[in-house]
């Protein structure tokens, strides 16, 4: 049997997923008492697996995910008000494919982040394209790319997105630019792509720091009326941590 030939034509077909399987099919005897069709259903599966695993880390990747966070490591047992049949409904993922949004707030310090890098990497692994980033930083970015006149390519891009999720959102002074570009991405993704703001600001707060409030008015109800809303309170866990530390060290 030409066992290496084959493998090797199978990794030429950029299937490798199944000549590994075939590989060890050929080198183990436990095999052996299987059929033809059980073997080939192996082996097809077998790709199937490394296929679906490449695409997460290339969705992954894209994604640019603040944090290597997962739904399955959130710590409900934290005092900070989180609802967690809100989350595990979020975690299910229909909000995404019905193309609404999400909003995640609370102090500093209380996981907000998390969170939201969460519910994207869980997106991601349900097949969705996402792409995480800061607000400063994408109003810096859309400055830049009007500057250059790739404004139109830049906003263009992130409408493509089935999940975007702006963090830090109200940390720094909104501009009439920053504005305008706000409206702008959230007109392009209403009701075709979700959303997802993470902040410190509690949503009532919003409006006061857009400074234009006719744009104010159109960009919240775009964002607002259809997002799921996860509420945080509590003290930082990070402050927390400190203490914790602190009396560690200085306990004799």
């Amino acid at each position: 049997m030409l066992r290496q030939p084959t493998a090797e034509r199978l990794r030429a077909m950029r299937l490798f997923g199944m000549a590994k399987a075939f590989e060890e099919q050929t080198e183990q005897a436990l095999y052996d008492p299987m059929t033809f069709e059980e073997r080939l259903g192996l082996l097809v599966d077998r790709e199937a697996t490394h296929r679906g695993a490449h695409l997460l880390a290339i969705r992954l990747a894209k994604a640019k995910l603040r944090q290597n966070a997962v739904y399955e490591d959130i710590d409900f047992k934290m005092a900070r008000g989180l609802d967690r049949s809100l989350l595990l409904r979020l975690c299910e993922g229909d909000w995404i494919r019905h193309h609404e949004n999400g909003i995640v707030t609370g102090p500093t310090g209380v996981g907000k982040s998390f969170i939201a890098c969460a519910l994207a990497n869980k997106a991601c692994r349900d097949g969705h394209s996402v792409l995480y980033t800061r607000a400063p930083r994408l109003f810096s970015e859309l400055a830049l790319a009007r500057a250059d006149g790739s404004h139109g390519r830049r906003l263009l891009a992130l409408a493509r997105f089935e999940l975007l999720v702006i963090d830090d959102w109200g940390l720094a002074p909104m501009t009439h630019e920053h504005c305008r570009d706000f409206l702008e991405i959230l007109d392009d993704r209403y009701e075709r792509r979700s959303t997802l703001v993470a902040s410190q600001v509690p949503v009532d707060q919003w409006h006061a720091l857009l400074p234009d409030a006719t744009i104010a008015d159109a960009a919240l109800d775009r964002l607002v009326h259809n997002a799921h809303r996860i509420v945080l309170s509590g003290e930082s866990a990070r402050k927390r941590r400190g203490i914790l530390t602190n009396e560690a060290t200085t306990t004799p």
